[in-house]
């Protein structure tokens, strides 16, 4: 009911028919955040500094030739090499037919048909649900929710029936063919409905996969790898980075283990951790504390939340004797405690200060004050020091 009531309701809200390939009023907030986001050519862009510079990765050569895409392409990418090499693959979701409020999907449906790429009605839980339909009958469903903020009317979808499905059936059935795709995090302007992190609410979920990048070449590779996977996946896409983010892209299919973090520098004083964009505003904390503190600090970016690499974490802390970990998301509950619980369990005679979390606060994702509401590099700055200084 609710959902039926949210469908007529945003469709009262708009002038445009739900039914087309138009965008709505969803769309038309995208756009506007995309005209916004780092890296536009707009004027009205500069009273939105980005917390973060984006670093890219050196280009990758193992995977043969590159060409530079940002982040959305890249995802692209990924989804015409699936479309293209499976022909039981099918994306779907709320606009995917147009390209998507973010370009994701830009030129598939008049390539792959309008039968294996096409919209659905505004509603999470039916789109969620058509999936699990969708995986269990034999084919590659991958289900776009348009912000990740909406993803909670498909919760009980995601938590009770397709994290579920291989067990309670005793693997007799399963919809491990299914990934979900979602725009996630903070994006300079988005407020309370369009910048939430929600990771730690299905990290408490066995049964699936959550997988988040920070760069155009992890994307295209976690992405094909998530859908690959025989567990059904969640993939959160950070939208301030579709397009900030642009990197030489290997242009064959390629994929990248999940469950395997990676560190990205190596140091011997502090381990910091994060995923997704946060990942950059670390790397120059990292580049901070060794010019003004003298600190030698070891990144990591776990890039998969579930299941999570304790390996590589608890060797580097084993190491480095102190741990600070950074995400958008409120702290209270966030996956950040989750791994500092696991470190302090068996790395606690390695641990040289206490565990330190540097993340969003308990409240709403505010607008203007998200300055002052994001972890940003003085807050994981200021953390090194008090630890550094225990």
């Amino acid at each position: 009911m609710a959902a039926a009531a949210r469908f007529f309701v945003r469709g009262a809200r708009s002038k445009l028919p739900i039914s087309g390939v138009v965008p709505g009023p969803r769309s038309s907030f995208a756009a506007a955040l995309l005209k916004l986001s780092p890296g536009s050519s707009s004027r009205t862009q500069r009273r939105h500094a980005a917390h973060f510079t984006f670093q890219a990765d050196p280009e990758p050569t193992q995977y043969g030739p590159t060409t530079k895409m940002n982040m959305f392409q890249s995802v692209t990418s990924a989804l015409d090499h699936t479309l293209a090499s499976d022909p039981t693959a099918v994306i779907f979701g709320e606009d995917v037919a147009f390209g998507g409020v973010f370009r994701c999907t830009v030129g598939l449906r008049d390539k792959y048909g309008k039968d294996r790429v096409f919209n659905t009605p505004l509603c999470e839980q039916g789109i969620v649900g058509f999936g699990i339909g969708a995986a269990v009958a034999g084919a590659t469903a991958i289900a776009e929710i348009q912000f990740a903020d909406y993803i909670y009317p498909a919760f009980d979808q995601i938590v009770n029936e397709a994290a579920k499905y291989r067990y309670r059936s005793g693997n007799l059935f399963d919809c491990g063919s299914l990934t979900i795709r979602a725009p996630w995090g903070c994006v300079g302007h988005g407020s309370l409905y369009h910048s939430q992190s929600p990771e730690a609410f299905f990290a408490h979920c066995p049964g699936i996969k959550v997988v988040i990048p920070r760069s155009p070449v992890q994307a295209k590779g976690l992405l094909l790898s998530c859908i690959a996977d025989q567990n059904p996946c969640i993939f959160f896409e950070p939208k301030i980075l579709y397009r900030a983010a642009v990197e030489q892209v290997p242009v064959e299919s390629y994929t990248i283990p999940l469950s395997q973090a990676e560190v990205l520098q190596e140091g011997s004083d502090v381990t910091l951790v994060a995923w997704g964009t946060q990942i950059h505003v670390l790397r120059e904390v990292a580049n901070m504390a060794q010019e003004k503190l003298g600190v030698s600090c070891e990144l990591i970016d776990l890039q998969t939340i579930l299941p999570w690499d304790v390996e590589t974490v608890c060797k580097s802390v084993v190491k480095t004797g102190r741990l600070v970990i950074s995400h958008e998301a409120p702290i209270t509950g966030g996956f950040a405690a989750e791994i500092s619980s696991t470190v302090q369990e068996q790395c606690f005679l390695n641990l040289e200060a206490p565990i330190s979390r540097v993340c969003g606060y308990d409240t709403p994702f505010p607008h203007i004050f998200e300055p002052f509401y994001i972890p940003d590099k003085w807050k994981c700055f200021d953390a090194i020091k008090k630890m550094i200084n225990y």
